[in-house]
């Protein structure tokens, strides 16, 4: 139902829900079912294993997946461990993976800001972007939002243009919203404007997400993106 979608709020909500799960169950109630520490590492495992085969198509979910599990096998390990203690540090890492995707972004938003404006050479740039990478995708800020976020933080940004996004509509639904929410100079184009604003308007550079990012530096993203790259 794309209640949830966004690579990284994908990941974010999978640690935060199971975290949540587990308190309720393991230490909510746990006197009453009196699970060991190897049933609850086992609940723990299994149930990232579960959540990965929802198959987004980013890797955030498996990278999470993955660190998690990693923790909880080394963690059930320590001499003095107990179920409502690896419990409360899986928890402390869920809460840590919210709080490092905000970072992130952050950073994503300061480095890629700066590197455009050292590129572009003007004071105040026009951008475009395709799809939601906001902080409606994420645990906050964006990342490729937040490039743009940031350069209006900053005082440099002249306009930025969202493209519709079709076929669900992720431009004209959330980043309209968002930009509107944080009152950017902004305008919402369908997908077959793009290269005639190009031509007319003038676009300074043109900001993405990635699902993919090869060793190579070839990228995978959404429907519309390779138009917008060859435009």
């Amino acid at each position: 139902n794309m209640q949830v979608r966004g690579a990284p709020l994908i990941a974010v909500t999978a640690a935060l829900g199971l975290a949540v799960e587990a308190f309720n169950l393991f230490i909510t109630k746990g006197a009453d079912l009196q699970i060991d520490l190897e049933g609850s590492a086992k609940f723990l495992i299994e149930k990232m294993d579960y959540l990965r085969t929802s198959r987004p198509t980013a890797v955030n979910l498996f990278v999470a997946a993955d660190a998690l599990s990693q923790m909880v096998s080394k963690a059930k390990e320590e001499p003095d461990m107990t179920t409502p203690k690896l419990v409360l540090r899986f928890v402390e890492a869920a809460e840590k993976m919210l709080e490092d995707d905000i970072r992130t972004n952050k950073a994503i938003g300061l480095h890629g800001a700066k590197a455009i404006l050292d590129l572009v050479g003007k004071h105040k740039v026009k951008v475009l972007t395709i799809c939601n990478t906001g902080s409606l995708a994420t645990a906050g800020y964006g990342t490729a939002l937040g490039v743009v976020r940031c350069l209006h933080e900053l005082g440099r940004l002249e306009h930025v243009y969202a493209c519709e996004t079709r076929p669900y509509n992720q431009g004209a639904r959330l980043t309209a919203f968002e930009i509107m929410q944080d009152k950017l100079p902004g305008t919402l184009i369908a997908d077959s404007m793009a290269s005639a604003l190009m031509a007319v308007k003038g676009v300074d550079c043109v900001i993405v997400g990635a699902d993919r990012v090869a060793a190579n530096g070839d990228t995978a993203n959404k429907i519309g993106t390779y138009q917008l790259a060859i435009a």
